[in-house]
This record gives C-alpha cells, structure tokens and sequence, in this order.
C-alpha cells in the first residue's frame, strides 16, 4: 500500500469510502488493471482513505466482476465488462467480504464510468496575469514573450493553494508560483494556449 501527501500527488484520492451494512462504497477510484478468466471479469482498482495528518493511503482492490454486477456510465446507461478499460474512473460498490490475498479481491455490486484519467503535461511558472472575465491564467516571465502560457480555466479545473485548499481564479496573483497541470495539446497562438486540469500555488 503505497502513500501519499493529500493534494499533491492523486487528484482522485480524497473522499473517505462510505460503509453501509456489508456494501463499501468509493468515489473517483481509478482501474489499474482489466483481466478475464473464463466467465468472470477482474477490475483492480486504486482508491484513497483519508488518514492523519492529512495523509491519504491508496487502497488496491481487485473487484470480481460477474453476470450481477450492474456496470453503467454517469449517465445510467449500461455497459458492457469490455467497456472498461485502464484509466477510467469510477465509482464503485463492493462487499465488505474480501480474501487475504494481495490485493484483496471483493464481489463488485455496481461500477459507474464517471470519466477519464486524461494524460497531461506539467508546467511551473510564475503568475502573469489573471483574466476572470474571460476566465483565462498567464504565466511565464516578464520581459520573456516566449516564456508566456495562457491557460483556459473551466469548470473542472481545481485551483489549490499551497495548503491543498479550494481556491477561485481571482485568489491568484501576479508573481506566484503555480504548477499547472494541463491538456498535451495547445494553440500554435501567441502566447500559446490549452486547458489547465489542476492549478497549484506553490
């Protein structure tokens, strides 16, 4: 079992799975690994348990998958074993009734495709400018055209401060330094442009 600091390294691992009777419920987990054997599918799935100190501990689980397990997108609508596939993330279901192997296995009662753990790039820079009108953040150095990115903030972007914390694109301000998770594709504009993911002050 691996661990790391909440906030910096697993943007799907910090929501505490929920129990109820012999059902154990996880958000954002993502699938590692898809296999089949015979008839029965296996889903091995990392997810995060909040610990002290505001550490996060990745759990794995191998969820066994059979003719029962209702598999779905965020949507409702069902899906097949051979949907899934490596990088996706769901939400999940299973039985508190696991075996002493490693990683334990564990009867999946539901899965939930809720999206996709997208490849990005990492750029850090010191904070330009910010354009909350047009919802756009500039980085680079001053004096350096060359050095300038300008980054499309959406709706599911997560903006932190150095401490982890939600922020707002106008907490942001000129000459902080921020670590940008972004889109691999960007404008051949000046000054470049792409989709920031995550945003952290540093």
């Amino acid at each position: 079992m691996d661990v790391f600091e909440s906030g910096n390294q697993c943007n799907q691992c910090n929501r505490t799975p929920s129990r109820n009777n012999d059902v154990i419920r996880v958000n954002d987990a993502i699938i590692e690994e898809v296999s089949m054997n015979n008839r029965t599918g296996y889903v091995t799935i990392a997810y995060g348990v909040m610990g002290d100190f505001r550490i996060t501990h990745i759990n794995l689980v191998v969820l066994i998958v059979t003719e029962d397990t209702r598999i779905r997108d965020k949507f409702g609508r069902n899906l097949s074993f051979r949907n899934l596939r490596k990088g996706m993330i769901v939400d999940a279901e299973f039985s508190t009734v696991m075996t002493r192997s490693n990683p334990p296995q564990s009867n999946a009662f539901r899965i939930t495709v809720v999206g996709e753990n997208e490849p990005f790039n990492v750029t850090v820079g010191n904070v330009l400018s910010v354009d909350t009108t047009n919802n756009f953040l500039f980085t680079g150095r001053v004096n350096n055209i060359n050095s300038v990115m300008r980054f499309v903030i959406t709706d599911a972007t997560r903006i932190l401060d150095r401490r982890g914390n939600r922020i707002s694109l106008r907490n942001l301000r000129p000459g902080q330094t921020v670590r940008v998770e972004h889109a691999t594709f960007q404008t051949p504009s000046i000054p470049p442009q792409t989709t920031a993911f995550k945003v952290q002050v540093i």
